[in-house]
């Protein structure tokens, strides 16, 4: 019997543990395509693309893994959110990884268009407060940190914020300037990219804390309300 606990606790570790190297791929895609673009690099943004793969067979593997648990060992209580939460998690950074892969590919393509470097520190400002949620909430699951994880849910709208204050200046530029019009479609959909690795960043902080606490997060997720935003991107 101590054999067979021993064995189900292990399971269950290794299981946080994927999860967690999950999130170090994707916290590595997601600042390597922040790099490409601020820097120009395309051999970075290559290898962002080229990584890709890699992340879709860890989170595939972690979700078999999980569903397999699931069914022999039919985990109850915390055990079985523990269980739930590694597999919806490693869903949402499989899905940072790949928009920050689309950041790479639009870096690519800016390559070809005169460098604007107004904006593209703004994207870094953004990228580097994005990357810095990703980061945050993921020593919250590892550590099992409520208070982490709460203080990233509490502060999704600084993201949105940003994303509003980019979009304005993108604007502007492009009335101003009809040649950067295709330049700055670029940028926008970069920003847009950032803006929903923060909410994948705030659904996986939504999801520690039930994970932990068994329960909801009971207020609505804050939001920045602006007139101006970007429904066309979409």
């Amino acid at each position: 019997m101590e054999h067979t606990v021993k064995a189900y606790s292990e399971e269950l570790n290794n299981l946080t543990a994927e999860v967690t190297r999950l999130g170090g791929l994707a916290e590595a895609q997601l600042s390597d395509s922040i790099d490409a673009v601020a820097h120009r690099d395309l051999p970075v943004a290559h290898q962002v693309i080229d990584r890709d793969d890699k992340l879709d067979l860890l989170q595939a593997e972690i979700e078999r893994k999980a569903i397999r648990l699931i069914a022999l060992r039919q985990p109850v209580a915390q055990d079985l959110r523990h269980t739930v939460a590694a597999m919806k998690i490693s869903m949402q950074l499989e899905r940072c990884g790949d928009l920050a892969k689309n950041i790479a590919k639009r870096c690519l393509v800016l390559a070809g268009s005169e460098p604007l470097p107004p904006l593209t520190r703004s994207i870094e400002r953004m990228g580097q407060l994005v990357t810095s949620r990703v980061k945050e909430v993921l020593d919250a699951y590892s550590k099992g940190d409520i208070e982490r994880a709460a203080s990233v849910w509490s502060r999704d709208d600084e993201v949105d914020e940003h994303y509003d204050s980019l979009f304005r200046e993108l604007l502007t530029y492009m009335m101003a300037d009809p040649r950067t019009i295709n330049a700055c479609a670029h940028l926008l959909f970069i920003a847009k990219n950032l803006e929903r690795i923060g909410d994948h960043a705030t659904n996986i902080a939504e999801i520690v804390h039930f994970e932990i606490t068994g329960e909801e997060l009971q207020s609505d997720r804050p939001k920045w309300d602006s007139l101006q935003r970007s429904a066309a991107v979409e």
